[in-house]
């Protein structure tokens, strides 16, 4: 290891224990029904569809989103949330509930945001717990 990544990788290091809090968004969460959070649940489920549940299912549409709660956190201990919910209309002409929940800051590695997304009924799996618990 040269001495110029050693001092770079002390230097991360060091960034990463002196600013715990870079990766808290303090709720700047964007609306539950932003075009980007709507296509992004549409095209995971898609990709989720075809390799899981292999249904042939998709989500034509998001209708009535509406924000349940948010958690703000605090700076140091807590991760911001913004749970909402809605009717999934899908492909099969069915209307389900969908509940999801974007968490501040934690994103890959901790930069950007996650979404997670559980439509009733097509969680088999339990990833969400029962009844898309977890989301809700």
């Amino acid at each position: 290891m040269t001495m110029k990544s050693l001092i770079l990788a002390v230097g991360v290091w060091l960034l990463s224990l002196a600013s715990p809090a870079a990766a808290f968004t303090g709720g700047n969460f964007p609306s539950c029904d932003a075009p980007q959070v709507v296509n992004y649940i549409q095209k995971r489920f898609v990709w989720t569809d075809k390799h899981v549940l292999k249904r042939g299912l998709a989500i034509e549409s998001i209708t009535r989103t509406h924000r349940h709660r948010v958690s703000y956190g605090q700076e140091y201990w807590s991760i911001p949330r913004l749970y909402c919910s809605g009717t999934a209309h899908m492909n099969d002409g069915r209307k389900r509930q969908i509940w999801w929940l974007i968490e501040g800051g934690m994103g890959f590695v901790g930069l950007g945001d996650n979404l997670e997304f559980c439509i009733s009924g097509l969680d088999p799996l339990k990833v969400h717990g029962a009844w898309c618990r977890s989301v809700r």
